[in-house]
């Protein structure tokens, strides 16, 4: 969503992305973040099969099981299990899903009146942009290849903001980016995997509606309207990937559009598989010509991007048909 660069800095405690040994059921439990959201402590499935943690921005550490619900830390220390979360070295830290936490506060804000918040963003004036651009091309990506599937959340509720904020399910890329995405998704096909698209273009108006209802501390995750966004441009996707032999979309490190250090691209946490499959995402992508985004996982940049200016046209322009809002 957003356009600002942040990252994680924490060393695996091993390199192989093949999982080792599973984890007992309490020790995929414990998995998770803890603390306060400027800087969590989280608990992941190491590559090798063990448990590690790491501070914010510090270096993973080995948990070793000592029985009951104790584990020593490596380095020095000892975590204990408790009922709301986790005892380190006396500190109690509560676990939390600091996502979801921020999406419940942005959900109570619109649920004033998202009818005029609407209202004022399709009222607002974009950006002016100078320079030489090339005409807009969208590509439905319906059109591309037979194995791309969709779950366009912003044209249902099922979004951070739970909003309805397109007319239709639909999802449009500048044509480069729309056939760098086809060879990207017969590749994953190869594997056994295809690509799930969340979101592409996005007219300008609903990304001034990110930013409006955004509190400041999270708008790392959305774009600024004063630039426009690379979704504006149709050279940004959101997708994921699913599993082509049963159709269920695989698990990675975070849920889509969550607003937590989970989500960025370098997020050391989760389990192995899950950040095996992201890595999956990242090389099929990355060899077409998409970038990493470092705050989204999901999100990829067509390397063009810059080369195209910022859309206003709603899905229904788009589509050439009436508004079903």
């Amino acid at each position: 969503m957003g356009q600002t660069r942040r990252t994680i800095a924490a060393g695996m405690l091993a390199s192989s992305l093949a999982p080792g040994v599973a984890l007992a059921a309490v020790d995929l439990a414990l998995i998770g973040q803890y603390g306060v959201p400027e800087a969590p402590v989280t608990v992941f499935e190491a590559d090798d099969g063990g448990l590690g943690l790491f501070d914010h921005g510090q270096p993973a550490r080995r948990l070793s099981p000592l029985g009951a619900g104790r584990y020593a830390v490596e380095g020095g220390g000892e975590l204990l299990v408790t009922a709301r979360g986790i005892r380190r070295d006396g500190a109690v830290l509560s676990r939390h899903d600091f996502g979801a936490e921020v999406q419940a506060g942005i959900r109570r804000a619109v649920r004033a009146d998202p009818k005029a918040l609407r209202a004022r963003a399709l009222a607002a004036t974009p950006p002016k942009e100078s320079g030489q651009f090339l005409p807009a091309d969208l590509v439905d990506l319906a059109t591309i290849d037979p194995t791309i599937a969709f779950d366009i959340r912003y044209a249902g509720r099922d979004n951070f903001m739970g909003l309805k904020l397109y007319e239709r399910p639909a999802a449009w890329l500048q044509r480069p980016a729309a056939q760098a995405l086809g060879r990207a998704a017969k590749a994953l096909a190869a594997q056994g995997y295809g690509l799930t698209i969340h979101d592409a273009y996005r007219p300008w108006f609903v990304t001034w509606m990110f930013w409006e209802v955004t509190p400041p501390a999270s708008r790392v995750f959305v774009a600024d309207p004063a630039k426009g966004s690379r979704h504006n441009r149709g050279c940004a996707v959101d997708l994921t990937l699913h599993d082509l032999a049963t159709g269920a979309v695989v698990q990675m490190p975070s849920r889509y559009d969550e607003m937590s250090t989970r989500s960025y691209a370098d997020f050391a946490g989760g389990t192995a598989r899950q950040r095996a499959l992201r890595q999956i995402l990242r090389d099929a992508m990355v060899a077409q010509g998409f970038e990493i985004y470092p705050e989204e996982w999901w999100h990829f940049d067509y390397g063009d991007w810059r080369r195209y200016p910022i859309g206003t046209k709603t899905f229904t322009e788009l589509a050439g048909g009436q508004s079903g809002l």
